[in-house]
């Protein structure tokens, strides 16, 4: 497991959601990603993420959420950021996390290996379902699918992780 150095993000971080973001990656370097329920789309793809519970360690909410949103378990961890990653969410943003007062969220992000078969997914393993889809997409493909207000952040662990998932970008 590696633990990767991330950049500082914004100073006051008290209004910020604790979180955990999870990039799943198969071993030919495919990354799993899942479509937003009852979000409209074309940017409405995304890694699974999820809210830190009291006193929960980061690991085991990583775990728990990636098990919650995908029915996976079959994983192993490859590497971490150390550093909280910050996003705000955009003026007007009108889900359930904002209307509770949070400016954004801050994230600490896990690399893990996928070693099951695809059947272990299973969308509906939780009762709050977060997914209606999924697919194995090369991980540059993020980019162009997750929301822009995410952007940043998935640009950032992508350079941050790419070296785990597929070895150095290509010249």
């Amino acid at each position: 497991m590696v633990s990767i150095p991330t950049e500082t993000a914004p100073l006051d971080l008290s209004r910020y959601r604790p979180n955990v973001g999870i990039i799943l990656a198969r071993a030919d370097g495919r990354v799993w990603l899942g479509r937003r329920a009852d979000t409209p789309g074309p940017r409405n793809w995304q890694f699974p993420q999820g809210g830190v519970d009291d006193g929960e360690e980061l690991e085991a909410a990583a775990l728990r959420e990636l098990h919650e949103e995908t029915g996976a378990r079959s994983v192993t961890l490859l590497g971490r950021t150390e550093d909280w990653i910050a996003y705000t969410f955009p003026a007007g943003y009108r889900r359930s996390k904002a209307a509770r007062g949070w400016l954004g969220q801050k994230q600490i992000w896990f690399v893990f290996r996928f070693h099951g078969e695809d059947t272990e997914f299973d969308l509906a393993a939780h009762e709050q379902i977060e997914f209606d889809k999924w697919r194995w997409a090369e991980i540059d493909e993020a980019l162009g699918a997750v929301a822009d207000f995410k952007r940043a952040t998935y640009r950032h662990i992508i350079q941050t992780f790419r070296p785990l998932i597929t070895g150095p970008p290509p010249s």
